[in-house]
Parts: C-alpha cells; structure tokens; sequence
C-alpha cells in the first residue's frame, strides 16, 4: 500500500471516531424526572427558580459551592447543586437552564444558563392583548 492510501484510511478513522464520540456526549432537553430514569447521563433540564425557598451561596466556605431549588416546566421541583459561583444577577433570571446528571434526588448541574429580563421592556413582562 501507498503512504497516501494509509494516510487517508488513518484521516476516515478519525472522523468515524469523533462522530461516534460527539453522538455519544450530546445531551438532551428533558424534565427532572426523565433525567432521574437515566442518573448517568447528561440533562438539559429547563424551569424556574423557587424564590419561596433559599438560595445557599457562601464564597467563604466554598467559593465553587451554589445551592438552590428549581420547578422544571413540569412542575416538579429538586434541589440543584452547581459547583460555580453564583451567577450575577441571579434571582432575576426568568428562565434557567441546567446543564449536568441527577445523582439521587439532587441534579448536579456543571453549567447554568439564564434568561434575563430584557433591558428593552425594562425588566418588566411584556403584556400581550387576551381575547
């Protein structure tokens, strides 16, 4: 064999390769209960922050330690550990985004995104007509 034709089996297993491992590491939207069947694999987990319950952050203990509860849009609600600081603005945040695994009835997330308020509505809700 030529060196062209084991360089260009060597380039095709490669991208085989990382095809299987990028289908292998996308995560996908799901409710905390859905996520909890499968406690190994990673979650995308959208809802809301429960303001009746308290958000624990104390950078003096632990500066990558965020605790707080969340209501998926389900409805059903969990206590979310994020090992990250706590993101700015955080109480203000209108929908949340968890990236992470259930690990007993708690979801360890490793990321978080948020949708804030826009500052062109001036944080207020935005009113739309009913009939």
């Amino acid at each position: 064999m030529k060196k062209i034709h084991i360089v260009g089996i060597v380039i095709i297993a490669v991208a085989i390769g990382a095809i299987f491992t990028t289908i292998n590491n996308t995560s996908t939207y799901a409710s905390f209960t859905e996520a909890a069947k499968e406690p190994g694999n990673e979650f995308h987990v959208v809802g809301k922050l429960n303001k009746e319950k308290e958000a624990v952050y104390e950078p003096k203990v632990n500066a990558n330690l965020f605790t707080f509860y969340m209501i998926d849009n389900k409805g059903e609600e969990r206590k979310v550990i994020l090992h990250k600081n706590k993101p700015q603005d955080f109480e203000r945040s209108e929908q949340i985004v968890l990236i992470g695994k259930m690990e007993g009835e708690e979801f360890v997330a490793s990321d978080i995104l948020m949708k804030c308020p826009s500052k062109y509505n001036d944080g207020k809700p935005q009113e739309t007509a009913s009939k």
